[in-house]
């Protein structure tokens, strides 16, 4: 038996709700799902007809931030699955914006990427451990436009699908070793998306530092389009990851997690 919380708000005020549902195919299955109240109406948390068949699959959800909701998976190479082209149809150099099948990507990626080039294999899927999606990337998925559909991507979109409101999406595995690093990276891209407040913040003091060496960094990973360096760049200094052997500024990454904890403080 494995336990999955989901974290969120309903159509109504409510104090405390617990649901729990038990089923018996194959393995019993625990879904626990719980939301608090603190005198505000929930309205944005909805369990789709289908999203039960989710977490047979071992994908679980959960709220980390207003309208910022986190995907996790059992490993590494499901949650890449599941996100490889609703991730690059946002913000690859390549494919942001257009219409490509898996093979397509494949191909250009092992001939584009670091280690693609290096081994002459398509390595994505253990190249990259976390992902970040604003909700309008689903939206000619949902529209038939990317078909056929992988069964990952039909699961991650039937989670979704009876959500209106403008949110962001992330995905981590759960067995990995920087958890802690990695779940602050992708909730930085998810405030930066979802809250105006936040991202004004973020942008005010990242001006007067010079950037560019960290700019070029990220580009170099073949991976990033223009429009989204910014993101990534108060992304990476607020997580501090020290794969990219790039020195920070300290005044920087102080002021900007401090930025961080203010908008993600319970």
């Amino acid at each position: 038996m494995f336990l999955i919380e989901c974290r969120g708000f309903f159509e109504q005020s409510i104090s405390e709700a617990f649901c729990k549902i038990i089923l018996h195919i194959n393995v019993e299955v625990l879904i626990q799902a719980s939301a608090d109240n603190k005198g505000r109406k929930y309205s944005e948390i909805w369990f789709s007809k289908n999203s039960l068949g989710l977490k047979f699959m071992g994908m679980g959800i959960r709220t980390v931030a207003d309208r910022v909701y986190l995907v996790s998976f059992e490993t590494q190479r499901e949650a890449a699955q599941t996100f490889l082209r609703f991730q690059e149809h946002y913000e690859s150099p390549r494919f942001k914006g257009k219409v490509f099948t898996l093979e397509g990507f494949k191909k250009w990626y092992v001939k584009n990427s670091p280690r693609g080039r290096k081994t002459g294999k398509f390595t994505y899927y253990s190249d990259w451990e976390g992902f970040n999606i604003p909700s309008d990337v689903l939206r000619p998925f949902y529209e038939g436009k990317f078909d056929p559909l992988s069964d990952q991507e039909k699961e991650l979109l039937d989670l979704f699908e009876d959500n209106r409101s403008r949110f962001y999406i992330i995905g981590v595995p759960r067995k990995i070793k920087n958890t802690r690093q990695l779940l602050k990276h992708e909730t930085a891209h998810g405030l930066f998306y979802t809250n105006s407040r936040y991202r004004n913040e973020v942008m005010r003091i990242m001006r007067p530092f010079d950037l560019m060496k960290l700019r070029k960094t990220i580009s170099a990973q073949g991976s990033y389009h223009e429009n989204v360096l910014e993101d990534e760049c108060q992304a990476y200094i607020i997580s501090g990851d020290v794969d990219l052997k790039v020195d920070l500024p300290k005044e920087l990454q102080r002021k900007l997690r401090s930025v961080f904890r203010k908008y993600t403080r319970k």
